[in-house]
């Protein structure tokens, strides 16, 4: 027999020594600092939270393979790493129950329906995180320490407070369990320094999304502004450790910037434009779901392919092409932004306007006192009474004058941050006697079929005529007394936040007014 013949097996040829279990635990490694520092600062709470997600990623997969007869694959370490990541992205005040649901969802509905680890097709904690937001969304959005709540960093500066960039770089503001900007930078760079990921993603991600923010953010290239929407509301963690999960990302080098690029673009677009409490979760899974057909745009050239001399390039022409496309769009878009700017302030002027002779008709004209401007510049955007009317704003009073020029009554345009959906504006007529003529809204994103009913008449038209200190919302559509307003049916959260909205214009009025 000839000594020299070959072995020939199947592919693959190249072997290497690295596993999933090995890659999973060098990604627990890179999650322990953002995990220490979220229990250090949240205490015994934030530890159940992650214990509970782990535990029940863990125990849905293996019950799944029992029942399903499949091997054990808890081993692998992915369940945990889904349970951890899921964790660190709640809140650390959400009830015990959120990451329990959290991590069955994650792992049975996303994962093992779809065949297990290597087959699903979005990043299973991140989509168990947007089922949480679309069906806890109080919850998922509650942020409460020590039985305090408050805003999010993002929060209160959209409501004109200052912030402190570097509290919030470290992870000392209010924040999810992982919120650490600090933590999750040397998570992320433990990653790439172990080849668990390359910046690739990351680093196209952050640079797509930090462009977007200064072209449409409202405050051009200012560098603190660009800083806290970089190291607050989840785009350090989403691009480290979710945009970089291999089974939901592209193959190809050249595929993961465009990857990033989308991601980043997507991420600041829906949280300029958008209602949503988070913007980075739903881009990156709408992200995931592009990743088949990213890698259909170049394809891998075979094995053994030559053609003349072999040159690696280091930086792809097509990833510059890309981005060339996408500065230009970008400039282009920004342009357009500019043109229409002022169209849009003077259309939202004129809703206004109309929604104040909505709700005072008797008006003929309407002008904004001193001592109203001055109480309404005195709060600097801080919420009105938020212990008795949670996340409210006022945003404008004016005195309605008839042709007389004779005081007919108030409005009031009141924000509250405390509905389903977002926000929500109201214009809220008041007479010289203190009652309440009619309210209007001028802002409503609310959910179609339920909370958009609160625009219907027969909810708003409860308020007109009525005259009371502060109303009440009853839940069980029973109201009787006169500063009782029943509910929208199925949306207690949306009729909540009218009401909140309602109260604080008569508190104003009452307060710098009558």
């Amino acid at each position: 027999m000839n000594e020299n013949l070959f072995n020939i097996s199947s592919n693959p040829h190249f072997r290497s020594r690295l596993t999933t279990g090995s890659v999973m635990g060098n990604v627990i490694i890179s999650l322990l600092p953002a995990t220490a520092f979220g229990i250090y600062k949240f205490g015994i709470h934030a530890f159940l939270v992650i214990a509970l997600s782990i535990l029940a990623c863990e125990l849905s997969e293996l019950l799944f393979n029992v029942i399903a007869k499949k091997p054990n694959t808890l081993t692998d370490g992915s369940a945990a790493v889904t349970g951890l990541l899921l964790a660190l992205s709640l809140s650390p005040s959400v009830p015990l129950y959120i990451p329990v649901i959290g991590g069955i969802f994650a792992i049975l509905v996303v994962k093992c329906f779809f065949g297990g680890l290597g087959k699903n097709f979005m990043n299973p904690a991140l989509a168990a995180r947007c089922f949480l937001l679309i069906s806890f969304g109080t919850q998922m959005t509650s942020f409460a320490v020590d039985g305090v709540s408050s805003a999010t960093p993002l929060a209160a500066a959209a409501a004109g407070e200052t912030v402190n960039v570097a509290a919030i770089y470290l992870g000392f503001s209010n924040s999810v369990i992982g919120g650490s900007a600090l933590a999750l930078l040397i998570g992320g760079l433990y990653l790439w320094v172990t080849d668990g990921i390359s910046l690739r993603i990351p680093v196209s991600t952050i640079a797509a999304f930090t462009l977007f923010m200064a072209l449409f953010g409202g405050h051009g290239f200012d560098p603190s502004y660009l800083l806290l929407q970089i190291c607050a509301g989840g785009i350090l963690m989403g691009a480290f450790f979710m945009a970089t999960d291999p089974v939901t990302s592209p193959v190809l080098a050249k595929t993961q910037i465009f990857y990033g690029i989308i991601i980043g673009l997507l991420a600041g677009l829906f949280r300029v434009k958008g209602a949503s409490a988070d913007s980075v979760s739903y881009s990156i899974i709408i992200a995931n779901m592009l990743v088949p057909f990213l890698d259909k745009i170049r394809i891998h050239k075979p094995l053994g392919y030559y053609n003349g001399e072999y040159k690696e390039k280091k930086f792809p022409t097509q990833a510059i092409n890309l981005l060339v496309i996408t500065l230009a769009a970008g400039l282009a878009l920004s342009g357009v932004y500019a043109l229409t700017k002022t169209k849009i302030e003077d259309q939202q002027l004129a809703a206004n306007a109309a929604s104040y002779q909505e709700v005072l008709p008797e008006a003929a004209s309407f002008t904004a006192s001193d001592e109203a401007k001055a109480a309404i510049e005195e709060l600097a955007g801080a919420a009105y009474n938020e212990a008795s009317f949670g996340k409210t704003y006022v945003n404008a009073a004016v005195t309605g004058m008839d042709e007389a020029d004779a005081v007919v009554g108030y409005v009031m345009s009141v924000t509250s941050a405390d509905a389903f959906d977002g926000t929500l504006t109201v214009s809220v007529g008041i007479d010289t006697e203190g009652t309440v003529t009619a309210i209007a809204f001028t802002e409503l994103n609310e959910t179609a079929g339920m909370g958009m009913n609160a625009d219907k008449p027969e909810f708003k038209e409860q308020f007109n005529g009525r005259k009371a200190d502060e109303f009440i919302l009853d839940k069980g559509g029973n109201a009787s007394a006169e500063n009782e307003i029943n509910s929208v049916t199925g949306a207690s959260r949306t009729s909540g936040a009218v009401v909140n909205a309602v109260n604080t214009a008569l508190a104003f009025y009452r307060d710098h007014i009558a």
